[in-house]
């Protein structure tokens, strides 16, 4: 069995924030074809795109996979109807699990359904603040940058409110 190294980001913003994320990284685990190796701290974020909504609870994940890039996608959205039966009213909207693969090994990969790395991965603290707790020397490699570097430079630019949550998770 091929594995593969993958990040992913995981946010929710309705109910118990944490819970989804917790509910949804034990789904993720207790899959045959993944095993969830390490997860970040939990950090409450601000919304972003559509700014009247709660506020985020955000980690990242990062997990071996057998599975393919587009095998992988299919699972998670899966996962996230199961968890959220109504789905995100609209676009950047709130929801109960949201997650994003933002890494896959060192793949670049653009499809019409898929795009690795994450296309705005690197504009977001959100992402890139937790991915840097289990993955602070992945690069990036479209821009061959390590993804602390990716956030050194954004956060001198980037008035989005991420604070890490207390430690019990």
């Amino acid at each position: 069995m091929n594995e593969h190294i993958v990040y992913l980001s995981i946010g929710s913003n309705v109910g118990d924030k944490k819970k989804n994320l917790k509910d949804a990284t034990a789904i993720l685990d207790s899959h045959d074809k993944i095993d969830v190796v390490a997860i970040s701290s939990f950090y409450k974020t601000e919304p972003q795109n559509f700014t009247d909504q709660d506020w985020f609870v955000n980690a990242a994940l990062k997990i071996k996979t057998a599975l393919a890039p587009e095998e992988l996608l299919s699972d998670i959205k899966t996962l996230e109807k199961d968890l959220d039966i109504n789905g995100k009213p609209f676009r950047f909207g709130p929801r109960i699990i949201d997650l994003d693969i933002v890494y896959y090994d060192h793949m670049i990969l653009k499809t019409s359904l898929l795009e690795i790395p994450h296309p705005r991965m690197h504009e977001r603290c959100f992402v890139l603040r937790p991915i840097c707790d289990i993955g602070a020397h992945t690069i990036h490699p479209v821009f061959n940058l390590r993804s602390d570097e990716l956030l050194k430079k954004i956060e001198k630019q980037d008035s989005q409110k991420v604070i890490l949550l207390d430690e019990e998770v």
